[in-house]
């Protein structure tokens, strides 16, 4: 059963795969829409370059010292944190790296992508003699569109949901879906439905379902939001790196509440602690700080530049 619905919108939809097959070879959607992304990222950041003047070309060449690393990022910070999932004890060595490798029905973690990100961007900077602060400024609105197309991708693999919820906005999925895990209490075994979901199917169609928060979907349209805010703001904006502070500080601030409705989130080990709240959370803190102290940096420098046209 391949539908999903949407039944407090009044929304069905029917047979929604997560790929199909070209020539013999099984192509997910998930590869396609962060290809997708990468893309749009790129082609707003080209935009914005040269319409600020800077050399549009730049962004074509970090695009291809990023993509790699980006995506490397984003598994290995997934599989830090689901250590157990993948290094199975009597598993052989090259199942274990193929289970690794394996990326086309998900498994990647947004901020290790970013983290990598960054780190690739500050190399790129330093080599290419550019201005990171702008760089910054010029691909955040790119990225958070990358970002809420990349979601669609959890949509397709039916993951990066929330617990259970009555609510307007619920997602329906069959449990009939998920049947390789087996029966229901192998369901909630395996992680891939929790107990509130389990205790809270609904019945359509004489088939039972999990009722669920779409969070994929919370994510996206709050990226979208937030990159529309930015892009308005971005003419006003003080000082380089404004913009690629906001949208640390937006991104967070949504992830923190977001991470909080999701069932499938990454756990510190040891401390119980979600990853990418955590994180998220720190981002807020520090953006915001960084953020208040340039801004107080710019009017007290026009307040001293007022003083010396005064003077003069």
């Amino acid at each position: 059963m391949l539908d999903i619905r949407f039944p407090g919108l009044g929304i069905t939809l029917d047979n929604v795969k997560d790929g199909f097959n070209l020539f013999g070879i099984d192509v997910k959607f998930y590869g396609i829409v962060i290809t997708i992304g990468f893309l749009v990222a790129y082609f707003m950041s080209v935009n914005y370059a040269k319409k600020s003047g800077q050399d549009d070309e730049l962004y074509l060449d970090f695009l291809l010292w990023l993509v790699i690393p980006a995506i490397l990022g984003a598994r290995l910070y997934y599989v830090i944190f689901s250590w157990d999932e993948y290094f199975v004890k009597g598993k052989g060595f090259g199942e274990t790296l193929l289970d690794l490798i394996n990326i086309r029905n998900g498994g990647l973690a947004i901020y290790g992508g970013i983290i990598a990100g960054v780190i690739v961007a500050i190399f790129f900077a330093k080599k290419k003699k550019a201005n990171l602060m702008l760089m910054a400024d010029t691909i955040a609105p790119g990225l958070l569109a990358a970002q809420a197309i990349g979601r669609l991708g959890n949509f397709f693999n039916r993951e990066a949901f929330g617990e259970y919820t009555d609510s307007l906005f619920r997602m329906c999925i069959p449990v009939d879906y998920y049947v390789n895990e087996g029966s229901l209490s192998g369901l909630v075994n395996s992680g891939v439905i929790t107990e509130k979901m389990a205790n809270n199917l609904v019945e359509y169609d004489a088939m039972q379902w999990i009722s669920v928060h779409p969070t994929f979907l919370y994510e996206a349209l709050w990226n979208i939001a937030f990159m529309i805010i930015i892009l308005i703001y971005r003419k006003y904006k003080k000082f380089d790196g404004e913009i690629g502070l906001l949208y640390v500080w937006g991104y967070g601030l949504g992830r923190v509440w977001i991470e909080g409705l999701r069932s499938d989130s990454l756990i510190i080990p040891g401390i119980d602690i979600k990853a990418s709240q955590l994180l998220a959370a720190i981002c807020v803190l520090v953006a915001s700080i960084v953020l208040v102290k340039k801004r107080m940096d710019v009017a007290q420098n026009m307040v001293k530049k007022s003083s010396v046209d005064v003077k003069k």
